[in-house]
């Protein structure tokens, strides 16, 4: 007797910036059930190499499309917990033969030069080292064998540029035809709950949901919760 074959969707799981995939790993596992899932190391993270480039949404944008391109897939789910989620949005707006539905979770729209400098301060090194030496232990074994400094290096330098010129422009989020689930933690304290309803309102077909009892790192986020959310949204 043949078996059945069941013909899943696609779904891309992006970390957030100085992050890695493994960091997401507890959420494959919840969606392997229901979706083929995918994910990826941006250049520079995870012990992905180094590209001459420095980081931009752009470039990180262009590595998914060249993973779906190499993976053959003509066009993906995604979701992207925080800088993962930004880049899944920009992807839809100039990308958007390659998005089916996307789904943010923890992501700061707003940038501008006082945003990126108060930002760029949590990514120093030397403090993170005095101050927080357990966490950069944690950078270091995620990035190996990258240096983790130069990988915050980097980051800090991309969010000043968006906080000269941010990627998306609050004219952008209505061009945006894609459904978008827009995800913020209730006790997220690096994203404001007016910037995402901000974005939210802006979207022709977007949802909001809010996660209780959620701060911004991925680590605390109820895992069960939000694959029941993404689930919901895309099936």
């Amino acid at each position: 007797m043949l078996k059945k074959i069941i013909n899943m969707e696609h779904i891309l799981l992006l970390h957030g910036a100085i992050g890695s995939e493994d960091q997401l790993l507890p959420l494959e596992k919840k969606l392997a059930g229901s979706f083929t899932v995918h994910s990826l190391n941006f250049s520079g993270h995870g012990g992905s190499p180094f590209v001459d480039t420095p980081f931009s949404i752009n470039l990180f944008a262009s590595e998914v499309i060249a993973f779906l391109d190499k993976n053959e897939i003509e066009s993906i789910h995604i979701f992207g917990y925080s800088m993962g989620g930004y880049v899944a949005m920009y992807l839809s707006k100039y990308h958007p033969q390659k998005i089916k539905k996307i789904i943010t979770l923890a992501t700061k729209f707003n940038w501008n030069n006082a945003i990126a400098a108060q930002e760029t301060k949590m990514l120093n090194a030397d403090k993170i080292e005095e101050k927080l030496p357990a966490f950069a232990a944690t950078l270091q074994k995620r990035h190996a064998p990258n240096d983790w400094k130069t990988v915050l290096q980097k980051t800090a330098a991309m969010l000043t540029q968006m906080g000269e010129d941010n990627p998306l422009k609050p004219a952008d989020y209505p061009t945006i035809q894609h459904p978008v689930l827009v995800m913020l933690g209730d006790r997220d304290k690096m994203v404001t709950l007016d910037e995402t309803v901000e974005v939210y309102k802006n979207l022709p077909k977007a949802q909001l949901a809010i996660l209780p009892n959620t701060a911004h790192p991925i680590e605390m986020v109820n895992t069960d919760r939000l694959a029941n959310e993404i689930k919901s949204f895309l099936l």
